[in-house]
């Protein structure tokens, strides 16, 4: 499967669905994805083989860091699993909706290996904020 480019505005329906576009289903139809809450402001929505190099990751660090047990166990416990429907969506529980104050829109960011979620009006705040210059790194990742 190749890499999730581009955002997409869909609306959110009374349910908690959210359709995802197109481009994004292209060659993963009846694939599943993990929805987890990585990052304070945006839900993550990974596909089934990446989320399984997340896990595997997960897994070496906790034994590095059997410590983080419960760090890990909180971000998991919040986590689900979700299978497009036919018409391509999925069901973004409440608890995941309230904690990035997710209302009747939803901002669907591809970030090459995954898809990020975001209120619309959240990240527009958060890319207003930022400086965005990629100036330090560009000639090493688009030569």
């Amino acid at each position: 499967m190749g890499g999730y480019l581009g955002s997409h505005l869909n609306q959110v329906d009374e349910k908690g669905r959210v359709t995802l576009p197109a481009a994004f289903r292209k060659g993963s139809e009846g694939a599943s994805f993990v929805l987890i809450q990585v990052h304070p402001d945006a839900l993550t929505l990974y596909p089934s083989e990446a989320w399984e190099e997340v896990e595997k990751r997960m897994r070496d660090h906790l034994r590095r860091a059997p410590q983080r047990r419960l760090e890990f166990l909180a971000l998991t416990a919040r986590a689900q699993e979700v299978t497009p429907d036919k018409q391509g969506r999925i069901l973004i529980s409440e608890r995941l909706r309230s904690a990035i104050d997710l209302g009747g829109e939803a901002l669907l960011i591809g970030a090459l290996d995954k898809i990020e979620i975001w209120s619309p009006s959240k990240f527009e705040e958060i890319v207003e904020a930022s400086p965005g210059d990629l100036g330090d790194v560009a000639g090493r990742l688009f030569a």
